[in-house]
C-alpha cells in the first residue's frame, strides 16, 4: 500500500491570502485592482498563484530596506 501523497497548492484563495498576509479581504482585494498582487479567475473563484505572492512579499521587504 502506497502512502497518500502531499501535493503544495500551485495557488492560493482569497481567504488563504488573507491568513498568510493578515489582511482584510478588502485590503487584498485592493491589492488585486492595483495589480500589486497578481491574480487569475476561474469562473467566480479568485486564485493567487504562490509564486505571486511569494513575489509580492519580496517586493515589499525590498522597497522597506
Amino acid at each position: 500500500m502506497s502512502a497518500p501523497v502531499s501535493v503544495s497548492p500551485e495557488a492560493l484563495t482569497v481567504p488563504e491570502v488573507m491568513h498568510a498576509l493578515r489582511l482584510s479581504r478588502s485590503k487584498v482585494y485592493d491589492l488585486f485592482r492595483s495589480k500589486q498582487l497578481a491574480s487569475f479567475t476561474i469562473g467566480r473563484a479568485r486564485r493567487v498563484p504562490v509564486h505571486a505572492l511569494h513575489h509580492y512579499i519580496q517586493h515589499q521587504i525590498e522597497e522597506a530596506a
